[in-house]
């Protein structure tokens, strides 16, 4: 039994080895084998052929962030009523009803979320013009 681990630990540490020396080695070749030239253009970066215009550091409202929380959210709801969905025969009436009692709390949290405004998009400004052309 001992010798087993023994040769699975072994076989571990070759691989581990061999994928160390693998990185190692594309590194050193690159170094190696790399292009030398240097200059102005050189360190510039372009995409696509087109050089950039500005900084790359632009600062994005928080409803873009609050978009992908309520992605990540409603993607893992999801993730966890297909896993329900699979095993629909196995949990019964109870598991129906604990899907049931999830569905239920994720639209009250999305309920929440609607009447505080924080599916609004546009500002507040536009949002009360809006209201006194009406």
């Amino acid at each position: 039994m001992f010798a087993n681990i023994a040769v699975q630990h072994w076989a571990f540490a070759v691989y581990i080895i061999a994928a160390i020396c693998l990185c190692l080695g594309m590194i050193g070749l690159a170094a190696l084998l790399g292009g030398r030239a240097h200059g102005r253009t050189k360190n510039k970066p372009f995409e696509s052929g087109v050089d950039s215009v500005g900084s790359a550091r632009l600062r994005f409202s928080a409803k873009f962030y609050l978009v992908a929380m309520f992605f990540v959210i409603f993607d893992v709801e999801a993730l966890y009523l297909f896993a329900w969905s699979v095993s629909v025969r196995e949990s019964g009436w109870v598991g129906f009803i604990e899907a049931t009692i999830f569905i239920v709390l994720l639209l009250i949290g999305l309920i929440y979320l609607w009447r505080i405004g924080a599916l609004d998009w546009a500002p507040r400004k536009a949002q009360l013009n809006d209201k006194k052309t009406d």
